[in-house]
C-alpha cells in the first residue's frame, strides 16, 4: 500500500579531502533531516570526499563483497535514524586498475543495502582554464537502476546524467528521480534548475536534487541550490549555497491529479 504522504530530504554539503570529517558532517545534518522528520534522505554526489587531486579517489575506492569505512558510515546512519538513505555517490572498485566506479548505494531503515546504481554519463568540460574528464579516473557504468520506496518507485540518477532525458525514460514510471550532483559553479549557473524542473515535467514526477554547494579546499567551487521540485516543475523549496538540508513531501495523490490533468505519458508515440 502506498503511503499518503512522505517527508524526503537532501543534504547539501562542501566536502572535504578527509572522510572523516565528511562522515561527522553528513551524520550531522542527516540527523537534522531526521529530526524534521524526513524518512528518506540523499546524500549529494561525492559526499565522503572531494579530494585534492582527481586521482585521489582510487585511494578510497571500496569492494562490492567487503564493506569499507563509507559504507559502513551510511549503513550505521540509515539504522540509527530509521530512513531510506540514497548514499550520493562513493568510489568503488573498478575493473580499471588507477580508476573507480562513481556509485551511488541504497540503504533501508534496517541498515540494508538494496540498491546500486553506477553513474553512466560521465562529466567533460572545458572553458579557459577551468577543465574536467571524468574519464581519467572514472569508469562509466551501464545499467539503469531504481527501488521501490513506500510511496512508489525511485530512479536513481548522478549530476551529469541530468542531461540525458532518455536515461529517465528507461526507468519507467517514478514516483521520484533523484539526483546527486557536484555541478560546476559554472554549468551549474546556466543549466542546473532549468533541467531538474524539465526532467520532474516530462516525467511527472517529483525531483530531489542534493548538491555540493560551495567552495572546496581543493579550489573547486560548485553549484549547490539543492532543491526539491514538484510533478507540475514547482520548486517547493532551494538551499541556494553551504551546508545544509531542504525538506518537504512527496504526495502521492498530488502526483495523480497532475497526471490525471495531463495525461501527457499515456500519449506518448515513442
Amino acid at each position: 500500500m502506498v503511503k499518503d504522504v512522505m517527508k524526503i530530504a537532501a543534504v547539501q554539503m562542501v566536502s572535504a579531502p578527509v572522510p572523516e570529517q565528511n562522515f561527522i558532517a553528513a551524520r550531522r545534518l542527516v540527523a537534522q533531516a531526521a529530526q524534521q522528520g524526513a524518512q528518506l534522505v540523499l546524500l549529494p554526489e561525492y559526499w565522503p570526499v572531494m579530494g585534492m587531486h582527481e586521482s585521489d579517489k582510487a585511494g578510497y575506492a571500496e569492494q562490492e563483497t567487503d564493506a569499507g569505512p563509507i559504507q559502513r558510515c551510511m549503513s550505521d546512519i540509515a539504522r540509527e535514524h530509521r530512513i531510506w538513505l540514497i548514499g550520493g555517490t562513493l568510489p568503488m572498485v573498478s575493473p580499471e586498475a588507477g580508476k573507480v566506479l562513481n556509485t551511488t548505494l541504497v540503504f533501508n531503515p534496517d541498515g540494508e543495502r538494496i540498491s546500486r546504481y553506477d553513474k553512466i554519463h560521465l562529466f567533460s568540460f572545458t572553458k579557459g582554464d577551468e577543465s574536467y574528464e571524468e574519464s581519467r579516473t572514472i569508469v562509466p557504468g551501464s545499467t539503469v537502476a531504481t527501488f521501490d520506496a513506500p510511496f512508489g518507485k525511485v530512479g536513481l540518477s548522478v549530476c551529469y546524467d541530468l542531461r540525458f532525458p532518455e536515461l529517465y525514460r528507461a526507468m519507467g514510471d517514478c514516483a521520484l528521480i533523484v539526483v546527486p550532483a557536484a555541478f560546476t559553479y559554472t554549468t551549474g549557473k546556466a543549466h542546473w534548475e532549468v533541467l531538474l524542473r524539465a526532467r520532474a515535467i516530462e516525467n511527472q514526477c517529483y525531483v530531489l536534487a542534493a548538491a555540493q554547494g560551495g567552495l572546496h579546499p581543493n579550489g573547486r567551487r560548485t553549484w549547490g541550490h539543492s532543491m526539491l521540485i514538484d510533478p507540475w516543475g514547482e520548486v517547493k523549496t532551494v538551499l541556494a549555497e553551504g551546508e545544509g538540508v531542504v525538506i518537504g513531501d512527496i504526495e502521492p495523490h498530488h502526483l495523480m491529479r497532475i497526471r490525471e490533468n495531463l495525461p501527457a505519458l499515456t500519449h506518448r508515440k515513442l
